[in-house]
């Protein structure tokens, strides 16, 4: 779904989709928070935001993505550190 011109928020129902592996909805025109419910896709290896404007912070709960070896948050206008959680 990258690069299609997408507006508006990232649906929370997003997190319901537990066997998603992968996520990429770059180079859109998303706004609004990053969705905690994410942190619910316990799947996913690759989650690709970058190139968006997403606002506010990045939820500690995408620490739960054990599985995630791939996290592209740049080119946004989100604020606060890094949660630990992604450490």
């Amino acid at each position: 779904l990258h690069s299609n011109k997408l507006t508006g928020r990232i649906p929370t129902e997003l997190g319901q989709l537990t066997a998603l592996m992968s996520l990429n909805l770059r180079g859109n025109h998303l706004t609004g928070h990053i969705p905690t419910e994410l942190g619910q896709l316990i799947a996913l290896t690759v989650l690709w935001l970058y190139d968006n404007q997403l606002t506010g912070r990045i939820p500690t709960e995408l620490g739960q993505l054990t599985a995630l070896t791939q996290l592209f948050l740049d080119d946004n206008k989100l604020t606060g550190p890094i949660p630990t959680e992604l450490g």
